[in-house]
């Protein structure tokens, strides 16, 4: 049976959340705070990500405004223009880093690709998003591609609707439990979780036990033997 097989980008076909994670230590570091943990600023941190993600949403420039913001709260002070162009400089890995696929990503595309229809479906700014697809040199193994402000229920529907696909046979693979597993689920998609060592905290939820529409494989190249 050819099915729909939606795949997320970051940190399931590419490295994505390790340089997030090495521009916050870098930033913790940097503001050296006199009394709080690097846990509690990493806390505090999240808490302003969280709060923002709502009206902002995603993307390098608005994680750079978190960490400025951050700063400032912590300080008692709004950043001076050198520490503004400091940590601006700490987020020139995001903004830049390299799009590599990992090891047998190609090789498998190209393989669900002889049997399958492939949708990539990834969330974030649509401009950032769509130049790590075209860095990644696989966009063209795909059939189309939706890039959503937020991974929900609801947006998955909508998915739905726009592509008119049956969502008995359309599976969402990708490595965060919180934007594509649950709500794929939620919106009746099958889905194959790939967990990834740095998938970023906030979007980690408890999963279901796997069942018949829901599995858990260690690498991406396994989708070979289940679909």
């Amino acid at each position: 049976m050819r099915l729909t097989l939606w795949i997320d980008a970051d940190d399931t076909l590419w490295d994505n959340g390790v340089y997030f994670e090495e521009t916050i230590a870098e930033f913790i570091a940097y503001l050296d705070h006199p009394a709080l943990s690097a846990a509690a600023v990493r806390e505090h941190l999240d808490a302003i990500e969280i709060e923002n993600i709502k009206t902002r949403g995603y993307g390098t420039a608005n994680f750079t405004q978190n960490l400025e913001q951050c700063f400032a709260e912590l300080r008692g002070r709004p950043c001076s223009p050198g520490e503004r162009q400091r940590i601006d400089g700490m987020t020139e890995r995001v903004r830049n880093h390299p799009v590599e696929p990992f090891d047998g990503v190609e090789e498998t595309l190209r393989y669900l690709r002889g049997r399958h229809s492939l949708r990539l479906v990834t969330k974030g700014r649509r401009a950032e998003q769509a130049a790590k697809i075209e860095r990644s040199g696989l966009g063209a193994l795909f059939d189309d591609c939706s890039i959503v402000r937020e991974k929900n229920a609801d947006s998955y529907r909508a998915v739905l609707r726009q592509s008119r696909a049956e969502p008995s046979r359309t599976w969402m693979v990708g490595n965060s439990p919180k934007s594509d597993i649950n709500p794929a689920l939620a919106a009746g998609i099958g889905a194959v979780w790939i967990p990834h060592a740095q998938t970023w905290s906030l979007e980690h939820e408890d999963v279901p036990e796997p069942h018949e529409r829901f599995h858990v494989r260690e690498r991406f190249c396994d989708l070979q033997q289940l679909f």
